[in-house]
């Protein structure tokens, strides 16, 4: 960083609270002030909340500006210091800035600079220019925002000084320091039971908050529990596994269901009585993956990035229809969810089902089909356009996105991809290869090479590459330099990188952070590229993940219906409703199959609806720039429903509540044939134990909302459990406080 001659000696040391602001899209509500050191604090005059500022000019910095003109030409100088653990590398990127006017509008700010001052070497000088959409103003409050937390807000004059914006509740003047900060360490993983940072990381981490798992990374560091996670599990006959419950054992069948299939009345060998259920349809799956998801202790991570990757290289049972085609695309992505992103790629390309799916496997030199040539271009490996190593999209002189790829790029690849099908050679080479039905099993491979092009291919162009795939070569060549030559291509880091930071961490990770992504991603400190156990610590451990709170209101990502389900069921020690069929083996444990729950949110699992997933991945919340992928299926239908199934879990019944129940109708049973209840005995017990409701909502602020919870929102559910009558007070209070936190925006956006 460079180092810029300070102007502002005069003022006097005088370090305050830091301003707490809470999530907009998230119901928080705004206050001023907070306990919280790691926010980074804005300098402001020393006898007022009014801004340091200064206008900044060719040659440096001028004198002190109150009142700035409106208009993109317009730069100003803010001054911001608390910036504790400040990495080397971090600049401009890992900041941003904000205008709040009286009409509570957002007016997002360029950061210009980012500069180490010379004589205050903790203090910052960020100059940012004017949004053009504000006019004559007047007061303004501004926010800088670092690693999810927020600054306090100060005044800015813009076309004069004045106006009806009010400081926040509590402001107070942060006038310039004369002296560092104090370096105070946290230690997130160890001490208090349920630390904020510590539920954060297993909402991120796995399907939900355990107190199980809580305990454990109490005594143990996130490092240590990502490595355990990402060790080799062996089953019983000493071969790999990659989940805890086995992969359910669905036999492949004919395209067309057989006539006995429904019922099966007439007993035929091998074919149950819930064909239909079991055999064309995700409903084992489904039933497998939610399983996995609650009670898969030492597969958690494994299940949470296979289900992040899976939301990127999409295939929908709407089409693949039997079950048993789509457990070969779900092993795929499990054994390499900590792997090669290379290895991967070739996975999955030579995968029968995508083959299926993308129609790789009709592709032929006669006939080609540029599916999957197209996809795995834009959605699985580099997107649409040119991406800086931050993940912003690279501008052309014009000011326009550079495409990434043309079409004469998706002919090169579609000639790559022909001649590729199913494997269904007599030998050896198709070991799983079934009579009557497909083989969706072995990977694809060659059987008739007249049909693989075998012209040159055009394939894409960037510094390092050979842009010519030559011609006279087999199908497997071509196949291997076509994947090393996506693999290679600039865009992959950052745009694997910021997938998997959506989908785990925040919908809108700042560019310093994709940063450091991708570069795990380029090299993981031994040279190697595309290594995914690097790149997700580095997803998991970084300073932006990290943190006991998160007050940058456009932290965080609403919890798809997936993960709200899960989230919400875990800590409540989900049990089997009831035990009716024998033969399904409860054991205790819920039969996972809870699809019902989140097919009704537009989540159906295993069945998105087309290629581009369950909803958008460049989905923009209306009317803000914030990328918000989650919010493409929240609808006014989808947001009611999300309340009725806490109601469904926690309402009167047996133990925690009904939950879904089993019902009497036999043909329905058979599609919960255990139920799912959860269990709110220990609530019960803390509401018992305290008349007030205090111990209680304060539990579930911890174990539920990092210790987030806003004063407004708490006193709200302190009144309405204080509602609730003597007699009432253990189980009810319970179910009352459960369900107002479980519904409440606060808790739908994990931040």
């Amino acid at each position: 960083m460079s180092r810029l001659s300070f102007v502002g000696r005069r003022w006097r040391t005088l370090l305050v609270p830091l301003g707490v602001f809470l999530c907009l899209i998230s119901g928080f509500n705004v206050a001023a002030q907070s306990p919280y050191e790691d926010a980074p604090i804005l300098i402001s005059q020393p006898d007022s909340t009014r801004a340091l500022t200064v206008q900044p000019t060719r040659g440096g910095f001028g004198t002190p500006v109150s009142i700035f003109q409106p208009g993109t030409k317009t730069k100003i100088t803010v001054f911001v210091t608390n910036l504790k653990g400040l990495l080397d590398d971090e600049d401009k990127t890992a900041f941003r800035a904000e205008f709040q006017d009286a009409k509570y509008l957002r007016y997002p700010l360029e950061i210009v600079s980012f500069e180490q001052t010379v004589e205050r070497k903790w203090v910052y000088a960020l100059t940012v220019r004017l949004n053009g959409q504000l006019g004559n103003v007047g007061d303004v409050l501004m926010r800088v925002t670092w690693r999810g937390m927020s600054s306090n807000r100060v005044r800015v004059a813009i076309g004069h000084e004045g106006g009806k914006i009010k400081d926040d509740e509590g402001a107070v003047p942060t006038p310039m320091p004369d002296e560092p900060p104090a370096e105070d360490f946290v230690a997130f993983a160890v001490g208090l039971p349920w630390t904020g940072d510590r539920v954060r990381f297993m909402e991120q981490a796995t399907f939900g908050p355990k107190a199980s798992l809580e305990s454990r990374l109490r005594r143990i560091s996130y490092s240590t529990w990502i490595a355990e996670q990402m060790e080799e599990k062996l089953d019983a006959n000493g071969d790999l596994r990659y989940s805890t419950f086995a992969y359910p054992k669905i036999p492949l069948m004919p395209a067309a269901p057989p006539t006995d299939c429904d019922g099966n009345p007439n007993n035929v060998a091998d074919l149950p009585p819930t064909c239909f259920r079991d055999r064309y349809s995700m409903y084992l799956l489904q039933r497998w993956f939610y399983r996995e998801a609650l009670y898969g202790e030492d597969q958690q991570l494994r299940r949470r990035v296979s289900w992040a990757l899976g939301q990127m290289w999409v295939v929908s049972g709407r089409e693949t229809v039997q079950s048993g085609r789509m457990l070969s695309y779900l092993k795929t992505l499990d054994s390499n969810a900590f792997g090669s992103y290379r290895q991967l790629m070739k996975e999955m390309t030579l995968n029968p089902t995508m083959g299926n799916y993308l129609d790789m496997a009709i592709s032929t030199r006669q006939s080609p089909n540029e599916n999957y040539a197209r996809e795995i271009l834009q959605l699985f490996t580099i997107g649409l356009y040119m991406l800086n190593p931050d993940g912003t999209v690279k501008l052309d002189g014009t000011g326009a996105p550079i495409p990434s790829y043309d079409q004469s790029i998706v002919n090169g690849f579609t000639k790559v991809f022909t001649g590729w099908s199913f494997c269904e050679l007599p030998t050896a080479q198709c070991p799983n290869r079934t009579q009557g039905a497909l083989n969706f099993t072995d990977p694809m491979i060659v059987i008739n090479p007249a049909n693989h092009d075998p012209g040159s291919k055009q394939v894409l162009t960037y510094p390092g590459s050979s842009s010519i795939i030559p011609a006279g070569q087999t199908a497997e060549q071509d196949l291997e330099q076509a994947i090393d030559n996506i693999f290679h291509h600039p865009n992959v880091g950052p745009f694997v990188g910021k997938h998997l930071i959506q989908q785990l961490v925040t919908s809108n990770p700042t560019p310093a952070y994709v940063k450091r992504v991708a570069a795990a991603f380029n090299n993981n400190g031994s040279g190697i590229r595309g290594d995914m156990k690097a790149v997700i610590r580095a997803v998991l451990l970084d300073p932006e993940a990290r943190g006991n709170i998160k007050t940058d209101p456009d932290y965080g990502k609403l919890r798809e219906p997936v993960l709200y389900v899960t989230n919400f069921l875990r800590p409540f020690n989900p049990v089997a409703q009831a035990n009716p069929v024998a033969a399904e083996n409860c054991a205790g444990l819920s039969d996972g199959m809870i699809n019902s729950v989140t097919f009704t949110l537009d989540q159906d699992v295993y069945n998105p609806p087309s290629v581009f997933n369950y909803y958008p991945m460049d989905y923009t919340i209306p009317n803000t720039p914030l990328s918000g992928p989650e919010f493409g299926i929240f609808s006014t239908g989808t947001a009611l429903k999300r309340p009725n199934f806490v109601h469904q879990m926690i309402g009167p019944g047996t133990g925690g509540g009904n939950g879904i129940t089993v019902v009497n109708n036999q043909q329905a049973a058979n599609y919960t044939p255990c139920g799912t209840r959860i269990d709110l005995l220990r609530l019960q017990q803390l509401s018992t134990s305290d008349p007030t409701g205090a111990a209680l909502v304060d539990t579930l602020n911890r174990e539920m909302m990092h210790g987030a919870m806003s004063t407004q929102m708490r006193n709200y559910i302190m009144t309405a459990v204080q509602a609730v009558t003597a007699n009432d007070a253990g189980l009810k209070r319970a179910r009352t406080a459960v369900y107002l936190v479980a519904t409440a925006p606060q808790f739908q956006v994990q931040r």
